[in-house]
């Protein structure tokens, strides 16, 4: 009797899965394993929206396997001595996995591979599990990653993806392996209100719904703040309950310009996981140096809370940061919009607002949250790195009538679409009476003191 482990790390789900499919294919029984990382927690990196959903994830990913008379073992504790301890327990010869990205998650494949070949079992790791293309599969002439995304489109785009792989029918578990119960999500305290539900069960039912009534129009609604025509599977991607190979070949299957811009927004995820493959310094730090004296949190505190709790005195900035700590979520237009607020405006280090993000961001990672909060300070891989999103024109392009604030700001909702994204521009009678902040500083000040400190006067 042949026996194998799965290790499931940021790959939740039976759909599209190769390490599963690959474990079972060289085993008689395979013990399907999630271990809880304590150095996640110690890192900071264990907040609360995600570990709500992670349950949920980690609840429906058993329920699945049970399904197909199997179940999912879950232990705590240093991975490396987590899944040799049950390599050893169940006999197998051979550890399956999704190849890793970040530094850290690199780092802990090396001790893994030391601590299973201590024992003779063999460790496998899968391309193309987590992304759809393979961090490193496609690289320019003379380097070993792709600075631009356009030329890093075009490539990607000629990539032949493998055939999406079908979930098992069944999991035969082999008996006597210990395991923890599973975590509960109503456990889990300081959860936002309205955080979705988490599961690969959940992502594909949402993935279906949206592609009928929501990706025809993509295109040209992506960016509509009010109407909230995105697709929110970015949680189901980041904890790998959807598989992004999987959703590249359904999008081009469907086809149109709505599932073009789809699958566009699927090769930028790829597209910052081969940079950060390639530089995993650059999850702390600048990508490329522009020579910025960012303030910190000591000269800026109440800049930096007022932009935290939502109160900077700019509508579409102030609504944005309440629908974060609301949903846990944030419509992709509005982040750009806060970061480059806080970053090109009142000047603060992205590494502060990329630490906001990832305490209550429950698609938060490593990857997409600091190479985006890079590319909109200028220090990434974004070709115009002075460029600055002004929230006054922004909010009035992209949420013409002010849906969206009013939506976040109840204090602006009986303010005239006319007026709603420059509240400061009422009449003083009606100001006072508003209960909404004046701005924290001009845009034109903001602009000003980005410009001097970069040494572009």
């Amino acid at each position: 009797m042949t026996r194998a482990v799965v290790l499931f790390t940021s790959d939740l789900r039976l759909h599209d899965h190769p390490p599963l499919r690959a474990a079972l294919a060289a085993a008689d029984e395979v013990v399907p394993l999630f271990v809880s990382d304590p150095g996640v927690r110690r890192a900071g990196f264990d907040a609360p929206n995600r570990r709500a959903f992670l349950a949920g994830c980690l609840a429906d990913l058993d329920a699945s396997l049970r399904r197909r008379g199997g179940r999912l073992v879950v232990r705590d504790g240093p991975v490396a001595r987590e899944v040799a301890a049950v390599a050893a327990e169940c006999g197998a010869s051979e550890v399956h996995m999704a190849a890793p990205v970040s530094g850290y998650a690199h780092r802990r494949e090396e001790r893994l591979r030391e601590a299973l070949g201590a024992g003779g079992v063999a460790l496998h790791v899968h391309d193309g599990t987590v992304t759809a293309v393979a961090p490193g599969r496609v690289t320019p002439a003379g380097s070993d990653h792709f600075a631009v995304f356009t030329p890093y489109f075009r490539r990607w785009s000629a990539e032949r993806l493998r055939d999406p792989l079908p979930p098992p029918r069944s999991v035969r578990v082999p008996g006597g392996v210990r395991g923890e119960p599973l975590p509960s999500r109503d456990a889990v305290p300081g959860v936002s209100p309205d955080l979705p539900e988490g599961g690969e069960t959940a992502g594909r039912e949402r993935f279906l719904r949206w592609a009928r009534s929501g990706m025809p129009a993509y295109e040209e609604r992506h960016d509509d703040l009010g109407g909230d025509a995105t697709s929110r599977l970015s949680p189901y991607l980041h904890f790998g309950a959807l598989s992004a190979a999987e959703l590249v070949v359904l999008a081009r299957e469907r086809g149109g310009p709505g599932a073009e811009a789809f699958v566009r927004q699927l090769c930028w995820r790829d597209f910052h996981h081969q940079v950060l493959a390639a530089r995993p310094e650059a999850s702390v730090r600048d990508y490329r140096s522009r020579g910025d004296r960012w303030r910190g949190e000591e000269d800026a505190a109440e800049d930096i809370a007022a932009w935290r709790e939502g109160r900077t005195g700019y509508p579409v900035v102030d609504a944005a940061m309440r629908q974060l700590r609301h949903e846990g979520w944030m419509h992709n237009r509005a982040r750009l919009l806060v970061a480059s607020f806080l970053t090109k405006t009142l000047y603060v280090d992205w590494r502060i607002g990329a630490r906001h993000f990832l305490d209550l961001l429950v698609d938060g990672d490593i990857v997409n949250n600091q190479l985006n909060w890079q590319w909109v300070a200028g220090t990434g891989t974004d070709t115009r790195p002075h460029r600055v999103l002004n929230p006054v024109v922004q909010g009035k392009r992209f949420d013409p009538r002010g849906v969206y604030v009013r939506r976040w700001v109840p204090e602006l909702r009986d303010v005239e679409d006319a007026r709603v994204h420059e509240p400061w521009r009422l009449p003083a009678d009606r100001r006072a009476r508003l209960d909404y902040p004046e701005p924290l500083i001009a845009l034109s000040d903001g602009l000003a003191r980005f410009k001097h400190a970069r040494g572009r006067d």
